[in-house]
């Protein structure tokens, strides 16, 4: 008996029993086309012929957990350890920031390390010559077992390497490559989630890591479905400013290690080099006794390290005062400057107020709130905060300051680069250090207080 034939939006992926001129849920005009669906339940399908599979026993062979370390240590902090076997991941990021360049010194470095299998580079955007140009930059010995190949058919491609012995693959970019399963252009969501169907599928049954390059949307998120994200292990976003020299890798989704670690790189000449110590880096350039600047230590992961907040306020010109930041949400700024007026009487109403991370870091953690109000304090009344002073804490709306986590690592961390005193919660535990002095603070008056008065 004739299979009946449904109906699939090629852009979303939503199916009709009938054919529609426009998609109910996406809304686009002449996307919907037919097809035949492999199995499609009803009522009247026996339940004979409903696909039957073995149960599997946990594998627990150390062969199958064996990570695949890059040698760049700020990558593999970020991965976990490395690339975990079969995994799939996808790494995002701005156009221009250096994504195919950390793409290909991971294949350079994995291809060394496995000299008996092959680390493929599949790229749809460039030509063998174009990479291979790149690879001489990066590279000066390229491993001999590091091959390239230019496709953008997906079938023609995984044919292709089908019989070879894959042991690392980087795709280059997952928007430019179609199927012809799909009666749609490359880049759509229909196209992008069936290639990365295959992608998983190759990577599942061959046992190869996969290192997929996704282009992000105007707004600086990943392009493509949200079902991209619950497809692949794991997420990375590669992140900062083009014209700063920094870059940071995040991990957004992690199925084998912490989602919340931080690598920080440096662009140079010849690709992506690590910094080792970020502090050195987000400090440098700071001036002594800056008025509006306090200083901050930040936790990613398992990593702590110190960043200059920076604030300015000025009469405002206009009816409207403006409030800018960069590096921390607006949002969040809004709030402690009513909180900043409310509770301990310091008055921007009608001045101009900007906040800045140095570095192009961007910090979202509540832990930041007593430097930024410190800083702004100290714009505010024009004096300036001693050099050798850190500032950590949460502001609630009540004005009381809040403890944060990681506090103790936070001050080893400060400690360890000179820092002489810490302006912390009054609620957190007491520690103990040779050279770093706290001083206790309850509330923003308190804050307020330390900044104006204190004898350093």
């Amino acid at each position: 008996m004739k299979q009946k034939a449904w109906y699939r939006c090629a852009e979303c992926l939503e199916t009709f029993q009938k054919w529609v001129g426009q998609c109910t849920a996406c809304h686009q005009w002449n996307t919907v086309t037919e097809y035949i669906p492999d199995f499609v339940p009803s009522q009247k399908t026996p339940r004979s012929q409903i696909p039957k599979k073995n149960l599997s026993i946990p594998e627990f062979s150390s062969a199958h957990h064996t990570r695949l370390a890059t040698d760049i240590e700020e990558c593999d902090r970020v991965l976990g350890g490395g690339f975990f076997p079969d995994s799939l991941v996808l790494l995002t990021g701005d156009p221009g920031i250096g994504k195919s360049t950390l793409s290909l010194q991971i294949a350079v470095s994995v291809a060394k390390k496995i000299p008996s299998q092959t680390v493929l580079i599949l790229t749809g955007e460039e030509s063998v010559s174009q990479v291979s140009h790149r690879l001489l930059r990066i590279s000066t010995e390229v491993p001999q077992n590091l091959k390239i190949l230019s496709e953008t058919l997906l079938e023609s491609a995984l044919a292709s390497i089908e019989h070879e012995n894959i042991g690392f693959l980087v795709v280059d970019s997952v928007q430019t490559f179609i199927s012809v399963d799909i009666a749609s252009g490359a880049g759509s969501i229909s196209q992008t989630n069936a290639v990365t169907e295959q992608m998983m599928h190759f990577a599942k049954t061959h046992h190869v890591p996969i290192l997929l390059i996704g282009h992000v949307t105007k707004a600086g998120e990943m392009a493509g479905p949200q079902t991209l994200a619950h497809l692949v292990d794991v997420t990375l976003h590669l992140e900062g400013d083009r014209f700063h020299e920094l870059r940071i890798l995040r991990s957004g989704k992690n199925r084998f290690g912490s989602a919340s670690e931080m690598g920080v790189f440096q662009m140079e000449e010849y690709g992506l080099i690590e910094v080792k110590n970020p502090s050195e880096i987000f400090l440098q350039g700071r001036l002594e006794n800056a008025v509006g600047s306090a200083i901050f230590p930040s936790v990613e992961g398992n990593r702590s390290f110190l960043v200059e907040v920076q604030a300015l306020t000025k009469w405002t010109n206009f009816g409207y005062p403006k409030r800018s930041a960069s590096g921390v949400d607006v949002n969040r700024l809004g709030i402690l400057l009513a909180v900043l007026s409310r509770h301990a009487g310091v008055k921007l109403d009608s001045e101009d107020v900007f906040a800045n991370i140095v570095g192009g870091m961007k910090i979202s953690e509540p832990a930041i709130d007593i430097a930024i109000m410190a800083s702004l304090i100290s714009s505010k009344s024009k004096i300036s905060i001693p050099s050798h002073v850190v500032f950590c804490g949460e502001i609630g709306l009540s004005g009381e300051v809040r403890n944060v986590s990681h506090l103790e690592k936070r001050l080893k961390e400060a400690e360890k680069l000179g820092f002489l005193v810490a302006v912390i919660p009054y609620s957190s535990a007491v520690f103990s250090f040779k050279t770093l002095r706290t001083i206790l603070v309850k509330t923003v008056h308190d804050v307020k207080k330390v900044v104006e008065e204190e004898k350093w």
